[in-house]
């Protein structure tokens, strides 16, 4: 005898939260570490600033900071909460998975609670991936993180990359909203042909930590900026374009773009590629830099917070990061104290 069929629920952002270290690197003081100099970092990648943790500082201790937020702004208490999800490539440490440790902070036991690793596309890998869990499973809702200190891994003798990466994190509270809001459409992808275009050699069992990879500065970001520049241009246009499509939608009717914060000359360009007002995608990149699976999340609460996103507005969260992988959703924002009003 078959079971009842479960309903499928329609699943959205119910809140969402940020965190970032307290210390400022200015570009001035990158001028003083490495030949470069503020005009040429604000004409290539319009970052003036970015955030770095101190020293005993985590990724854990980030998420939960965000965490936190994104819960008080849901409404929701912490044993609320049937699954975390944190994408992150600089884990407190390779194991335990930097969501358990945030679990533990958290005060939780039993629920799920897992890592996963897309590079910067890790945020919108998280909320897939929990929104298809939450669809029409036994959670009801989830906590989803994006977290990573790039500067542990960022080489501040490599001039063409230390002046991209900053730290922090982004959380959402995901749950159940009314049909026709929440989460529409979403894609997912990877092309592992372009790996080598962005990584960290070593520190993994292929190379394992040791004098030579140390002394060889393989633990710190590489990166192959034509390649990656070609890469995000190109698939942020045709990933916001699928979605758009499958939600039923036309870009006219997207309200905002909420892209992965790595480069004012790469957003610029998806701009231009997508026919949709500049002023139409929301920037922090300048404050913030590249803060790799915090990005979309760490802008879209600000964005939250702004006063500018209405209840209804349609966005496109768009991104792109290691792998080489994409990640783009659609989403129509639901929030229920302007809908209740």
């Amino acid at each position: 005898m078959m079971g009842a069929a479960v309903p499928t629920r329609h699943i959205g952002i119910l809140g969402t939260g940020l965190a970032v270290p307290g210390r400022v690197l200015t570009n001035a003081e990158l001028e003083t570490m490495v030949d470069t100099s503020d005009e040429w970092i604000v004409s290539r990648t319009g970052i003036r600033e970015r955030r770095i943790a101190e020293e005993g500082e985590s990724s854990s201790q980030f998420a939960h900071e965000a965490a936190l937020r994104a819960l008080t702004k849901a409404k929701t208490a912490a044993e609320g909460i049937d699954l975390i999800i944190c994408a992150t490539v600089t884990p407190d440490m390779a194991f335990p998975a930097t969501a358990c440790l945030l679990q533990d902070r958290l005060g939780l036991s039993r629920i799920p609670a897992f890592d996963l690793s897309a590079g910067c596309s890790g945020f919108g890998y998280a909320l897939t991936v929990a929104e298809s869990m939450l669809r029409g499973g036994p959670f009801r809702k989830a906590l989803v993180v994006g977290v990573d200190l790039l500067s542990r891994i960022t080489d501040y003798a490599d001039r063409s990359t230390c002046v991209l990466f900053g730290d922090g994190a982004g959380a959402a509270v995901l749950g159940e909203v009314p049909e026709g809001y929440g989460i529409l459409a979403a894609e997912l992808g990877a092309d592992g042909a372009g790996g080598s275009a962005l990584q960290m050699p070593a520190g993994g069992s292929l190379k394992p930590a040791s004098l030579a990879t140390v002394e060889n500065r393989e633990h710190y970001i590489k990166m192959q900026g034509r390649d990656v520049f070609k890469f995000a241009v190109r698939i942020m246009e045709e990933s916001a374009r699928r979605v758009t499509s499958q939600a039923g939608l036309t870009l006219e009717d997207v309200h905002w773009v909420v892209p992965h914060q790595a480069n004012v000359r790469i957003i610029r360009a998806a701009a231009e590629r997508l026919g949709i007002p500049e002023e139409r995608f929301f920037v922090n990149v300048d404050r913030y830099g590249n803060t790799s699976a915090a990005s979309i999340g760490l802008a879209l609460d600000e964005l939250a917070r702004s006063g500018e996103l209405r209840h209804g507005d349609y966005l496109v969260l768009v991104g792109f990061g290691a792998g080489l992988t994409w990640s783009a959703l659609l989403v129509r924002w639901w929030s229920g104290e302007d809908a209740d009003g």
